[in-house]
């Protein structure tokens, strides 16, 4: 006998729909040491910040890309809490672009909200992106948080719509973004914040105030985008994407602003700030917000394991020493004090 009984699905329809929006998280953090030693505890306020000031109409994807052990079982845990909605564990690192490529194929959603695993979110982030890609003509690509750096490129199609018009939109060029979302984002980004406030002195940002359709007030937007954090509509993001493995680790990020703006979609952010990029610790100041927004953080990072979860590569002769990975790591870390510290 070949099968017993029949499958009970069979026949069968689920009136469970997808909801609009994909909330897809990229991590990828291959051990808890040096570069990556804060790393987890970032990961963990993040997801925190997500649980606590997303509205109920998304779903959660979670793409770890070749994570260390101890981050897999977290994530697993998350997963079987109900917390989120897919998780797709990779034994090795694919690179973030052909990683995006499979996550953004996969993300049900008409509309992504995407962020790398370092982004914090403050309450009503979806709505005010949502509320800047629906009434602006063209809208491709929206973040939370507008940065000078993201304001020089991929810009043809901002500059054809400041020289057409629309019906209700005033454009000027301000020194709008205040300051300290410039120096804190330096900082995150391992930049001097004063030598980068020094530098962009001169910089004005283009405001882009547009009537809401019922005549009851204005929406303002920046014009730039971060890839490090946007929302965007899917069928838009699918077309910007490279139709061929790159074999990347990192970049080709730029290139995914460019071709977004070749398609004729406008890269913009909130005049507002809804997200925080954070880098790879948690600076005082972030300490201070999330107790102020009631999000939950750890004392400390925690003691945990760096072995990577990958298996089935062949080591380095080094790593076949008894004993060597430890000492390895040691060295690791104590030359990362030396270096960045």
């Amino acid at each position: 006998m070949t099968r017993i009984g029949i499958n009970p699905a069979r026949g069968k329809v689920t009136d469970r729909l997808p909801a609009p929006v994909t909330v897809a998280v990229l991590t990828y953090l291959p051990n808890l040491a040096g570069y990556f030693e804060q790393r987890l505890e970032v990961l963990k306020l993040v997801l925190a910040s997500l649980k606590a000031y997303t509205k109920p109409y998304h779903e959660l994807y979670v793409f770890d890309n070749g994570s260390c052990e101890s981050v897999v079982d977290y994530l697993v845990q998350l997963r079987q809490a109900g917390q989120i909605d897919c998780l797709l564990l990779l034994q090795r690192n694919l690179g973030k672009i052909d990683a995006l490529r499979i996550l953004f194929n996969a993300a049900p959603g008409e509309v992504i909200a995407y962020n790398d695993d370092d982004i914090l979110f403050y309450p009503g982030w979806l709505e005010a992106h949502l509320e800047v890609l629906r009434l602006f003509p063209q809208a491709g690509m929206v973040s939370g948080v507008p940065v000078r750096n993201a304001a020089g490129h991929a810009r043809k199609s901002l500059e054809r719509l400041v020289e057409q018009g629309v019906p209700g939109l005033s454009v000027s060029q301000e020194r709008r973004i205040p300051d300290d979302w410039e120096a804190d984002w330096a900082a995150s980004t391992g930049r001097d914040p004063q030598a980068h406030l020094q530098a962009t002195r001169a910089q004005t940002d283009l405001v882009l105030r547009l009537q809401k359709p019922d005549g009851q007030g204005f929406c303002e937007a920046i014009g730039a985008a971060n890839h490090f954090q946007f929302v965007a509509p899917k069928e838009v993001i699918l077309q910007a994407l490279p139709d061929k493995w790159t074999g990347k680790l990192m970049g080709s990020m730029i290139e995914l602003d460019e071709a977004i703006d070749d398609l004729g979609y406008l890269r913009l952010s909130t005049a507002k700030r809804y997200t925080r990029h954070l880098g790879n610790c948690l600076s005082e100041s972030v300490r201070r917000e999330a107790n102020e927004l009631g999000l939950p953080l750890e004392s400390s990072p925690q003691p945990v394991s760096s072995k990577p979860a990958a298996k089935g590569r062949k080591r380095h002769w080094l790593l076949r020493i008894p004993g060597s990975r430890k000492v390895i790591v040691a060295l690791y870390n104590r030359l990362f004090d030396i270096l960045y510290r």
